[in-house]
């Protein structure tokens, strides 16, 4: 049985979401306001309505503990709006309820009305593309804990021909390297575990794992 996620708010974020939940074959209920979101969800999500969603009557009727996950994606143009959905959501028996926050204190009304964890993509995506302009070669970051990253960096070209036993990043900056992802000839990627004794080259990207403070340590210095 495919999972069953109800999406409540269709802006940017929530249709963006709706939109690749529905790629990955889950049950999207989208809810929203506007009449001409609703529609657009209604084009790939398996359910899309219209109504108010501080509305408690109507929100019942999406049936909130049925559904694996709740999500409140209300923007940052009502969020009122966003904290009595919340509400509501867990009044109302959700298992699991994720909101977004426009700012710190949104985030800590939401928590405090019930959310079982609040997201911030803009800031995410802020934090994300700040690692990339500051450090030359990473391609992605994203954390996995309150202080824990996933990095893919490229190999820089003063370590090409070396090898991750001489480099030695765990014993020098307390970093792991969990991947190596290989561009092969003719654009085709391969994802390998670590070989320690095999020489990077500069086709190579490095997925690393560390704490904030010790991965922008050994990206400034490598």
């Amino acid at each position: 049985m495919p999972k069953q996620i109800l999406v409540v708010g269709l802006g940017q974020f929530g249709m963006a979401l709706a939109r690749a939940l529905s790629r990955r074959r889950v049950e999207v209920l989208g809810v929203d306001a506007r009449a001409e979101l609703v529609e657009q969800a209604a084009e790939f999500a398996a359910h899309a309505v219209q109504f108010d969603a501080t509305d408690e009557a109507d929100l019942a009727g999406t049936e909130p503990a049925r559904r694996d996950v709740c999500v409140c994606a209300i923007g940052n143009e009502a969020r009122d709006a966003s904290i009595v959905c919340t509400a509501l959501l867990r009044q109302l028996g959700a298992r699991r309820v994720i909101a977004r926050a426009t700012d710190p204190l949104h985030e800590r009304i939401l928590l405090l009305v019930g959310a079982h964890e609040v997201v911030s993509p803009e800031r995410a995506f802020g934090d994300r593309l700040a690692a990339r302009l500051a450090f030359r070669g990473v391609q992605e970051q994203f954390p996995i804990g309150p202080d824990l990253l996933i990095t893919e960096v490229d190999v820089p070209e003063a370590l090409v021909g070396k090898t991750l036993r001489q480099l030695d990043l765990r014993g020098r900056f307390d970093i792991n390297v969990v991947a190596v992802r290989r561009r092969r000839d003719g654009g085709e990627e391969v994802v390998e575990l670590p070989r320690p004794d095999e020489p990077l080259s500069a086709a190579d990207l490095l997925v690393l794992v560390g704490t904030h403070e010790n991965t922008e340590s050994m990206l400034r210095r490598l």
